[in-house]
């Protein structure tokens, strides 16, 4: 199913009151700060494929995210994409598909935010801006449909606070579906990377022009995944996790990579999309980052992985580094590392 056409930039009398609206939209919404230790960890869950016509099989993924939740406990979950679907035929209740897959969250009062996929939409009798909208009210949820004049549903952004100041950005972000203009999976399309750089341009400008550290989650890879992987062999580039597919982008590469390193703020990038890659490596000053598949035998994976999720600590005074590791069902963890510490020393 090919989505709606896109819709053209805005005027710049119109961003700008949108930038102004977005930096005060999350007053309602439950606050994000840093614990008494400094810290901040995020739980990202990807690609879990809930399906209700599967449901016996699907509810695995439901007891991943709340074994994860009790285990780890962050003070964030972020879905990226791809989180509730249903096969060719969809059986006529997607939004109980998500009340069941965010069940964790809500049950155990853990804020959530969600950015859709490629196939969230698919086969259900809601749009996907009725089902971001149907999520946006659900208790714990932080997810903010972006305005109408930025293409896609679900970019949004939400801060991390250090007393009332944010000490980092997180910016969700809508990587859309499929392109109705060549084949393959859609891009960033100009409205959205607009949108982005006003945004960074108007939390440096508050924070006195210093750009403020901030992470980026969305679910189609950028094309510089691919390019990172090409030249990491040449110069042995270090790159941790497994890659057992090939990167699967946009048709087009429109430039978000471009404009994230412009801006100065974005230093990591946390995508799904590719079930059986979770590596994270580092590319012109960037971490691009791969979830954990979280997913059961309603889709691919389980064949290379054992579902999962990635874990993200932020500190306090950290500036532009975090820790990640992967926690796999069960309870084992593992490739914990800095970044980008543990990702600039080239092989020997």
């Amino acid at each position: 199913m090919k989505r709606r056409d896109f819709l053209q930039t805005a005027a710049a009398a119109t961003a700008l009151s949108v930038t102004a609206s977005s930096l005060h939209a999350q007053e309602a919404k439950p606050k994000l700060t840093f614990d008494a230790a400094g810290k901040f960890k995020i739980a990202q869950f990807t690609d879990t494929h809930y399906r209700l016509d599967k449901k016996d099989i699907a509810v695995e993924s439901v007891r991943l995210i709340g074994e994860t939740i009790d285990a780890e406990k962050p003070q964030l979950v972020i879905y990226t994409g791809d989180i509730v679907t249903n096969g060719k035929k969809f059986d006529g209740n997607v939004t109980q598909g998500w009340d069941d897959i965010l069940a964790p969250c809500i049950e155990r009062k853990v804020p959530y935010a969600v950015v859709f996929g490629n196939h969230d939409h698919e086969n259900a009798e809601m749009s996907r801006r009725k089902i971001a909208e149907y999520i946006a009210q659900k208790p714990y949820s932080l997810l903010q449909p972006n305005p109408e004049t930025v293409h896609g549903d679900t970019s949004y952004i939400l801060e991390v606070l250090d007393g009332d100041k944010p000490a980092h950005l997180l910016y969700c972000l809508d990587s859309l579906n499929y392109s109705s203009i060549v084949h393959g999976y859609d891009w960033f399309r100009p409205s959205q990377i607009q949108w982005y750089r006003e945004q960074s341009a108007a939390y440096t400008q508050k924070n006195g022009g210093k750009p403020v550290p901030a992470l980026a989650f969305f679910h189609i890879p950028l094309n510089e995944y691919g390019e990172m992987i090409h030249f990491k062999v040449r110069d042995k580039r270090t790159l941790i996790g497994t890659r057992y597919e090939d990167e699967c982008p946009g048709a087009i590469n429109s430039g978000m990579f471009l404009a994230m390193r412009e801006c100065g703020d974005t230093f990591g990038t946390f995508v799904g999309h590719d079930h059986v890659n979770d590596y994270v490596g580092l590319w012109h000053g960037i971490a691009l980052t791969f979830g954990r598949w979280s997913g059961t035998a309603t889709t691919y994976g389980g064949d290379k992985k054992i579902h999962g999720s990635r874990l993200i600590e932020l500190s306090k005074d950290g500036g532009r580094t975090f820790k990640t590791w992967i926690y796999q069902r069960g309870g084992e963890k593992f490739d914990a590392i800095s970044v980008p510490q543990d990702l600039t020393a080239k092989k020997g």
